[in-house]
């Protein structure tokens, strides 16, 4: 989506991105592959712990997006569709800027993703509950009967003990490139939302920070 630059304000928003995906572990979409079965289906889940549009603060609002998608997207072989949920607590003004951020239309590394989105289902606000644990051991959001979507840090025998199993630069990041993927297990993985209504629990989970800025290329 082009953004018209001389109307969109200074903004830059830093936080929390995670999925939850029916994925095997691990999600091979994070390598930019075709996804298990050719098919992924789950929820993406981003919180902006630090964050303004313009004048406008964002800190600590959410945003939720429940999407599928059929073939290898970061090959350019499919387009994903969405069904988006905002935070209810952010005022109008809030609003507007998610919408403007989310939606790619102030530029930034949203809006090189916004690119691979070829339908939305719809947009909607929500209450919102995000919570991701200090030493990444587990991260969860949920949306009363509509989303739940938990995740516990991926470990096992040659784990060092107090270490995260990571991905370093993965080439299908979701958030943009030169951050550090934190692989989980889904402890929930569920959504009745946008006429999707799935359970994917014990599948594939990587949390990633994002820091984005605009209007330019960021």
């Amino acid at each position: 989506m082009e953004a018209d630059a001389s109307n969109v304000p200074e903004w830059h928003v830093a936080g929390d991105w995670f999925d939850v995906c029916r994925c095997d572990i691990p999600c091979p979409c994070e390598f930019a592959q075709a996804p298990t079965d050719n098919w992924c289906q789950g929820v993406l889940a981003w919180h902006i712990r630090e964050g303004h549009y313009g004048d406008v603060a964002l800190d600590g609002l959410s945003v939720i997006a429940v999407g599928e998608f059929e073939g290898n997207l970061w090959a350019g072989e499919t387009k994903a569709t969405f069904g988006m949920f905002l935070d209810e607590r952010a005022d109008e003004r809030q609003r507007e800027a998610l919408q403007m951020i989310f939606g790619g239309q102030a530029g930034g590394f949203p809006a090189q993703f916004a690119q691979f989105i070829g339908e939305i289902r719809g947009m909607e606000f929500a209450p919102i509950e995000f919570e991701v644990a200090d030493d990444l051991s587990y991260w969860r959001a949920t949306i009363p009967d509509r989303v739940e979507a938990a995740a516990e840090a991926l470990s096992g025998p040659m784990t060092p003990e107090g270490q995260l199993v990571q991905l370093l630069n993965p080439p299908g990041s979701e958030v943009g490139p030169g951050q550090v993927a934190t692989w989980g297990r889904a402890t929930a993985d569920r959504a009745e939302a946008f006429g999707w209504s799935f359970e994917w629990d014990g599948k594939s989970s990587k949390h990633i920070p994002f820091d984005w800025s605009g209007p330019g290329q960021g």
